[in-house]
């Protein structure tokens, strides 16, 4: 019997899934913490900026305004790249779709580097755009790369990837922002682009590496070579049990060509898949994941942690992401995908009922504010080891002509709730303080009961079967999926 790391390293499937990460979601999971550190020095900026070219200091609410949109323009750039995925990804094939990515961050780099010589935070801004489409468009189309080049038996190995590169992303954003590396105010600028050092690897290596197979033959009707990219990741062989699964969903997808995301929307037959990733897209991002990924130092302030050591408590929260991906990436295929996103939400949600506890009690002993952290680190931890595998799951539960559709649609929810979350949760933890959390303990809990009622496992099923799992769903005895018949009278 194979072990996982022989057979990903039979061909250049490794090697593959290495580029991939590093233009990939790291990217994402870097742009997401890097402003933690400079942002200080940024303001500073904004401020001398103004001054330079009008020769007055600016009113204190203008530099909020230009932070504001320094840190929000981010989001919106993720909107327009996650709603062009399907037009990108599907016109210019995978590879293509990911250079083109890379590109964008390279372009975004080079306006943000020069930002600061050229006293123009408007450059900072349009840098921060490009960002963020880079990581809405690359976000979706790493993780259907990946999907599209994994055999059934350890696709779900192989997607998580993603998450881990994602971890790594967020650990770097962290590491590079220390004083002692490059958080410092003369180097703000330079913080910024060091994602773009990974983007030239890839832009450069990607273009020697096979595209992915299954959008060669479904996509493309391209049968050798399909089996030449089968051949050139995981090493020698027929792979005829591989593209016999591929050519039966090609086959089912014949008379449905590739569907828009209006389109999707309207099938009846896919509104089941839809309902459950929609649900657990929005409950991962409603679950307090995000806002204490962005608002880490105020909550570990508000726990009582003295403010000289939050920033190596926020490093440790990447270093428990990157350990708990690993792990769990190891473990998939074992346990199944279902006990692991129930699960993580039930922990999730009792984790965050002490958390709110401890904060209520942080003034009655010294080890009361440690006890938090100790229980933030669990709720990462949880987090990482189950819900953070749904933008996988987006690859196992759709079929190829649907896919593409169903990541643009999931793309703008997660990135409408970032921005949504953004605004509101700073006013959240002054309004409700540590009951904050009890908000997003509620969301768990109710994402642990939907997964645990009604998501299926996909452990070790080829897609066609999982679309079929959920045709035969339904609820109270009736099919969710039972088109409404119009009786006439002639």
């Amino acid at each position: 019997m194979e072990t996982l790391l022989q057979q990903l390293t039979r061909g250049n499937a490794l090697f593959l899934i290495i580029i991939l990460g590093i233009g990939g979601s790291f990217q994402s999971g870097y742009h997401s913490t890097e402003l933690s550190s400079p942002s200080p020095y940024i303001q500073r900026f904004i401020n001398s900026s103004w001054y330079h070219r009008y020769e007055e200091s600016p009113p204190p609410q203008t530099i909020t305004i230009i932070w504001s949109l320094i840190v929000s323009m981010y989001a919106v750039g993720g909107l327009f790249g996650a709603g062009s995925v399907n037009l990108i990804t599907g016109t210019l094939g995978r590879k293509k779709a990911m250079i083109c990515t890379s590109s964008i961050a390279i372009l975004a780099a080079g306006i943000m580097l020069t930002s600061k010589g050229a006293k123009s935070y408007e450059m900072i801004i349009v840098a921060r755009i490009l960002y963020g489409f880079s990581s809405g468009l690359g976000a979706s189309s790493h993780v259907t790369y990946l999907a599209e080049i994994s055999p059934r038996k350890i696709r779900g190995t192989v997607t998580l990837t993603a998450a881990i590169f994602l971890s790594l992303g967020k650990l770097f954003g962290q590491f590079f922002g220390l004083s002692e590396i490059l958080g410092r105010e003369e180097l703000w600028n330079i913080i910024l682009c060091v994602p773009a050092f990974f983007s030239v690897v890839q832009v450069i290596v990607l273009p020697f590496l096979p595209e992915a197979p299954r959008y060669l033959l479904i996509e493309k009707g391209y049968d050798k070579a399909c089996k030449k990219a089968l051949q050139n990741l995981w090493g020698q062989g027929d792979y005829k049990q591989e593209m016999d699964e591929m050519m039966a969903e090609q086959a089912a997808i014949e008379s449905a060509p590739q569907k828009s995301a209006l389109q999707l929307l309207r099938d009846r037959t896919v509104r089941w898949q839809l309902l459950t990733m929609s649900t657990v897209y929005c409950c991962n991002q409603l679950s307090g994941i995000p806002a204490i990924n962005i608002f880490s130092f105020d909550i570990f302030l508000k726990a009582g942690v003295p403010e000289d050591k939050i920033r190596y408590v926020t490093l440790g929260l990447g270093v428990s992401q990157i350990i708990t991906s690993i792990f769990c990436g190891l473990l998939i295929e074992h346990i199944g995908r279902r006990p692991l996103f129930w699960g993580g939400y039930g922990f999730m949600s009792a984790s965050l009922v002490l958390v709110t506890v401890t904060l209520n009690v942080k003034d009655s002993s010294f080890w009361v504010p440690y006890i938090s952290v100790i229980l933030i680190f669990l709720f990462i931890i949880f987090f990482c080891g189950g819900p953070g595998l749904c933008l996988t799951s987006v690859c196992e539960i759709f079929i190829q002509s649907d896919r593409l559709a169903a990541f643009v649609l999931m793309g703008l929810q997660r990135w409408l709730l970032f921005v949504v979350l953004g605004l509101v949760f700073p006013f959240l933890i002054d309004a409700l303080d540590s009951y904050c959390f009890v908000l997003f303990t509620c969301v768990c809990l109710l994402a642990c009961l939907y997964t645990f009622f009604l998501l299926p496992e996909t452990k070790g099923k080829t897609i066609l079967e999982i679309s079929e799992e959920f045709k035969a769903s339904t609820i109270c005895g009736k099919s969710f999926f039972e088109e409404k018949r119009v009786e006439t009278k002639l």
